[in-house]
Order: structure tokens, then C-alpha cells, then sequence
């Protein structure tokens, strides 16, 4: 029997919010990074922020956004969640967070919301803190804002590649577009270019107080098998660690064992298992 229903939280228990998301700063980066951007008033973050607990011990949140993501889910938290969840038109695009409520979330909402597209169970949470030994690139770099026709091919391809949709099915890519504009903008957006052409990018996708996490991180086909990775995420980290944030954090699936050595010899460290339910 649930003892603590799940409730839509407001402005007033930001600060409880944020102690709880910084309990775990990895595999809720996402979330943090909203709610320090827009708070959590509905009508301005973008989403709703569930909690499970007592209004003096919040246990859990669940962001529902265009993600769904819950953070620190015991059993119970992720049973109320799904009660709550079943009952509703699912408007998200996936299910992410750490694995274990991820995968229970989906055991109980797949009647509801499914079919998956895919689903993700096991992908590696790495984090480092740590300047790599290895060495940096010296061409990889900040994008600048004239090159975004440059970037957003690749940007295309790597989201393809990874998602298994293309990003202008929706709205012909103007809204995929605004986000590597955006990206770039923020000083977010790094790649390595060859004769005009993108052989290297990644992004600072997320940022918070605690930890930035890369995404996107892509090697034009014709470029793969040359070890030219290694040292190019070691440039990403280094410009990171140095400017952005006190930790550089990312989660790969685990079946993608060529990226996982380049990220190991950056130093990453494993920190937990996300999982991932594609829509």
C-alpha cells in the first residue's frame, strides 16, 4: 500500500528539490539543469516535477517533460509514479534515468504507453574530475557561430546514427537546427574540421554547478578506425574541466565498446547504469 502520494511540486520546495538532485549529480544533471533555469512553476520550466515523500522528506522526483526521467526512485516512488502515469496521454519522446527505476517504470507503464521503438537497458554512467593523461587534440575547438551550416550535417548524422530517426522528420529540422545554433551560441559545441568538412564534434548537451555532460559525440565514418578520438575527447575534457564545469560526465550504451576504451583512456570512471526507452 502507497503511504506518501505523488504530488506536483512548486516553487516553494525548490530548495528541498535541489538538495535531493544534488544527492546525484550524474544521472540527474538533466533535470537539474531545468529546474536552475526555470524553476519549478509549470507554466515557465517546460514540464511538471513529480515528488514522492512527505512534504518534510522528499524522497523522489520524476521530471515529465518532453523526457520522462526519475531521479533516486525506490520501488515504492516508482510504483506511485507509474499509478499516476498510466492514467495519462504520453507526451514524452523516452524514458532515462538510472536503470533500475527506469526499466521498473516501463514493466508498468508498457501496457499503457507501449510499444517502445527501443529500449536502451544498459548504458555505462562515466564521470572524471580528472585532467586526462592523454594527449589533446590541438585542432579541436570551440565552433564558431558562422560554421553552424558546417556543424548541422553532422549534427544530423550523429542523431540519426544514435536515435535511429532522423531530427527533420518532425518539423523539416528548424527545431533541431535551433538547438546546435543554441549549443553553439553557449560555447557549448566542439569540433575538428578537415578541409571545410566535420570529422569530429561533441557538445556540452548539459551543464550544471556540479558536472557538464557531453552528447553528440560523433567521428565521420571515413575517420573511424584512425584513433582519432582519444585525443579529441581529451580536448573536449581539458576545455571543459578548465572552463565549464568541476566534473565532465556522459553515458554510452554498452554495447558500443570502441567508445568506451576512448573514454576510459580519458579517465572516465563508471559512476552507475542508466537505461534508456525510446518512443
Amino acid at each position: 500500500m502507497l503511504t506518501a502520494p505523488v504530488r506536483q511540486l512548486g516553487e516553494s520546495e525548490r530548495r528541498a528539490v535541489e538538495r535531493l538532485l544534488d544527492s546525484d549529480p550524474y544521472a540527474s544533471a538533466q533535470v537539474a539543469e531545468r529546474v536552475a533555469a526555470r524553476g519549478l512553476a509549470w507554466w515557465r520550466a517546460e514540464g511538471r516535477v513529480l515528488g514522492y515523500g512527505s512534504r518534510r522528506h522528499l524522497e523522489s522526483v520524476c521530471w515529465l517533460g518532453g523526457n520522462l526521467t526519475p531521479v533516486l526512485a525506490s520501488s515504492q516512488a516508482v510504483a506511485a509514479f507509474a499509478e499516476l502515469l498510466a492514467g495519462e496521454e504520453r507526451l514524452c519522446s523516452s524514458i532515462v534515468g538510472r536503470a533500475d527505476a527506469v526499466l521498473g517504470l516501463w514493466d508498468q507503464l508498457a501496457g499503457t504507453w507501449g510499444p517502445a521503438r527501443d529500449v536502451r537497458p544498459n548504458q555505462p554512467l562515466l564521470a572524471t574530475e580528472a585532467m586526462p593523461e592523454v594527449r589533446a587534440d590541438p585542432q579541436v575547438r570551440l565552433v564558431r557561430g558562422s560554421e553552424v551550416d558546417l556543424l548541422f550535417p553532422a549534427a544530423v548524422a550523429m542523431y540519426t546514427e544514435e536515435v535511429g530517426v532522423s531530427p527533420l522528420a518532425e518539423d523539416g529540422g528548424r527545431g533541431y537546427r535551433r538547438r546546435v545554433t543554441e549549443m553553439i551560441r553557449s560555447g557549448r559545441a566542439y569540433a575538428r574540421f578537415v578541409d571545410g568538412r566535420v570529422v569530429f564534434k561533441a557538445e556540452l548537451a548539459v551543464v550544471t554547478r556540479r558536472t557538464a555532460q557531453v552528447q553528440g559525440v560523433w567521428v565521420a565514418p571515413e575517420w573511424r578506425g584512425r584513433g582519432i578520438a582519444t585525443a579529441a575527447m581529451a580536448a573536449v575534457v581539458r576545455d571543459a574541466l578548465a572552463r565549464v564545469a568541476p566534473s565532465v560526465s556522459l553515458y554510452v550504451n554498452d554495447f558500443n565498446l570502441p567508445a568506451r576504451r576512448v573514454y576510459e583512456r580519458c579517465g572516465f570512471r563508471p559512476v552507475g547504469t542508466l537505461a534508456t526507452v525510446l518512443f
